[in-house]
């Protein structure tokens, strides 16, 4: 029995929807942290893409500032 090798590929870079879907806000909501800065993001050609390493920190960052706030 031959068995099959699946090998998932993680994305590092998310567009804006993605980034979305994952955080649980909308789309314009979305581009509005993009826009902002608040949510880091880079530019490859007219592209937006957030990568995925600094939205795990701005999660992260969210939460300390919720804990500091005791929210």
């Amino acid at each position: 029995m031959v068995s099959t090798l699946t090998q998932v590929i993680e994305k590092l870079l998310l567009r804006p929807r993605e980034v979305a879907e994952a955080i649980g806000v909308g789309r314009s909501k979305t581009y509005q942290l993009i826009a902002s800065g608040e949510i880091p993001s880079i530019r490859i050609g007219r592209s937006v893409r957030v990568p995925k390493f600094l939205l795990d920190r701005y999660i992260e960052e969210r939460l300390m500032v919720a804990r500091r706030e005791g929210k």
